[in-house]
């Protein structure tokens, strides 16, 4: 069905931003990303024409890197600074770059479940029904999960923040 392929052309550059936002490795996210594109034209009959291509496309990305993740289970994310990705707002700017590997750093201290609805809702600008849809949950849960996500973003990316001690007794 050439169509079909010609109607995923369009969302492969959206794929490929959620994938490495993801996985923070190119290579890794290259392989999700043709992962995901040979399972949409594998089963490109479950396919509902007049539904949201996009959003249908994102769960089938969604459920291989929870698959993937349930195979190799849960390794601390890295990045080195080298590795930090190229965003052309923060190129030239240093303060800018750091600021921005803090935020990301910061996305790494989060669960997973809230990284991906922020990923999803704020990187991609989908609609929390579309989340939702997604990540396989209520359109309630995800809210909960966005507020509670980025209010931890705040907290762990708040420069004046004083440093959080426990008192041991």
């Amino acid at each position: 069905m050439p169509d079909f392929a010609a109607a995923l052309e369009p969302h492969v550059p959206s794929l490929r931003r959620y994938a490495r936002a993801l996985l923070r490795d190119a290579d890794a996210a290259d392989d999700l990303v043709h992962d995901c594109i040979a399972r949409a034209l594998a089963r490109r009959r479950l396919w509902q024409r007049g539904s949201d291509l996009r959003a249908w496309l994102f769960t089938i990305m969604h459920n291989l890197h929870a698959s993937a993740g349930r195979r190799r289970g849960r390794a601390p994310a890295t990045l080195a600074l080298d590795d930090a990705p190229a965003i052309a707002a923060v190129r030239d700017d240093p303060a800018a770059r750091v600021e921005a590997l803090d935020v990301l750093r910061a996305l790494d201290e989060l669960p997973e479940e809230q990284r991906t609805v922020i990923l999803l809702a704020g990187l991609e600008g989908l609609s929390y029904e579309d989340v939702a849809h997604v990540v396989g949950v209520p359109v309630g849960t995800v809210m909960s999960r966005l507020s509670r996500g980025r209010e931890r973003l705040r907290r762990l990316t708040a420069a004046d923040a004083p440093p959080a001690l426990r008192r041991v007794k």
